[in-house]
């Protein structure tokens, strides 16, 4: 994963004893059968949602979030919420620490994620998240306009499209700010009056005796080895999940107005969650 932000150094791993292998096999062999067992029911019931709801999915989303709370549980890192997610039609906006979110934010909230177009081609991981319903955009001006109708389509059928206005993963210890970009689709004259965006912060607490930034992965850090790092622990830490309160689109003059609102609640809510605030 390559991406124009670098937090230095990555962590030093402790070294993983013969136990902690032990515990990386297992719970990667967990999740391979939850997760995949999981999809494989998904499609089953997808492929009658499909024909009788349409775009509506009804069913589905909640074998995901399920899917996400017990691969939480493998992993054995415990899972806070708190705030109220918005119950009407809107996109949710948050900070990006590590592959993690994914299982953090779904496990949370019935999300359905906006990605650049090329993790669709990524071995594994793009068809994962097909199949989870995942929107793909290209960073392309000339296709603006298909993408907010695609936008338009998902959002107007009840799905809360999530994305992360930061454009790239950080160490987990601060926020960057957000690109304004994705936030123009939500001003399209039958999207503003209907939608709103809700910020969301997401913070990691690393095992005691870890590296604070034991969860955060970024910059040119390989997933193999971070993944196995994440499992071995015997003990894990904590992750935390604020939900603030939802922003009304026709209440903002424009994207960037909006973009910086997001920007401000979430930065707020991170700086409090790591005891800066």
């Amino acid at each position: 994963m390559t991406t124009a932000w670098d937090s230095g150094v990555p962590p030093a791993y402790p070294r993983i004893t013969i136990s902690g292998w032990i515990r990386v096999v297992l719970r990667v062999i967990a999740l391979i059968v939850v997760v995949f067992g999981g999809l494989l029911i998904k499609l089953i019931l997808r492929a009658v949602e499909r024909p009788v709801c349409g775009a509506n999915r009804p069913v589905t989303p909640h074998v995901t979030q399920w899917v996400c709370r017990m691969s939480l549980r493998i992993i054995g890192l415990r899972h806070e919420v708190s705030g109220r997610p918005m119950t009407g039609r809107g996109a949710v906006v948050c900070n990006h620490a590590s592959w993690l979110d994914i299982f953090v934010l779904n496990a949370a909230k019935r999300v359905y994620f906006v990605s650049k177009s090329e993790v669709e081609g990524w071995p594994g991981i793009g068809w994962l998240a097909r199949a989870t319903g995942t929107v793909f955009i290209e960073r392309n001006p000339a296709r603006a306009r298909e993408q907010t109708v695609l936008f338009q389509k998902r959002l107007l059928a009840g799905h809360k499209l999530l994305f992360f206005p930061e454009g790239t993963s950080t160490d987990g210890r601060q926020v960057l700010p957000f690109k304004t970009t994705l936030f123009q689709s939500f001003f399209a004259p039958e999207l503003r009056d209907q939608i709103q965006v809700q910020p969301v912060c997401v913070v990691y607490h690393a095992p005691q005796g870890t590296d604070a930034r034991f969860y955060g992965w970024w910059g040119d850090m390989d997933f193999g080895t971070h993944l196995i790092h994440t499992l071995a622990p015997a003990k894990q830490g904590r992750v935390q999940v604020v939900f603030h309160p939802a922003l009304r689109v026709s209440e903002m003059p424009d994207r960037k107005a909006l973009a910086l609102a997001c920007e401000q609640a979430v930065r707020a809510g991170h700086q409090a969650l790591l005891g800066r605030g």
